[in-house]
């Protein structure tokens, strides 16, 4: 069985670690994309099992990438929770209209995280 592939697009260094040390106690194998645009060529090259994406982003933000994502048929079927910090009233249903599968808010905690994404991607 193939170890499932995770990708975070994340520009935040600290949150990147965060993740980055959430997931090596999993099976969960972690790529990482700094940008929108360098994040969105990995999902069509990768074709990850599961993609956690930051909303602001430089160069093309989380949004703009997810709705790439779901237009392309070879990645419309693709999970992506959506992290960010900038939790406004509204930002939740902006990101599940864009396409995303899930929201979550920062701060989250790591275990909440986790549940999460097992919920779309059960480990190997």
């Amino acid at each position: 069985m193939k170890q499932p592939t995770v990708l975070y697009v994340e520009d935040n260094q600290y949150n990147r670690k965060i993740v980055r040390q959430l997931l090596s106690r999993t099976s969960y194998r972690l790529m990482e994309a700094v940008d929108g645009e360098t994040g969105l060529a990995m999902i069509r090259q990768e074709r990850p099992d599961l993609v956690l994406m930051d909303v602001q982003l430089p160069n093309m933000s989380g949004l703009e990438v997810t709705r790439a994502l779901r237009n392309d048929s070879a990645t419309a079927d693709i999970p992506i929770i959506m992290v960010t910090s900038f939790a406004l009233s509204g930002d939740d249903q902006k990101a599940l209209a864009a396409g995303a599968s899930a929201y979550l808010a920062k701060p989250y905690s790591p275990r909440e995280l986790l549940a999460l994404v097992r919920k779309f991607v059960p480990e190997g």
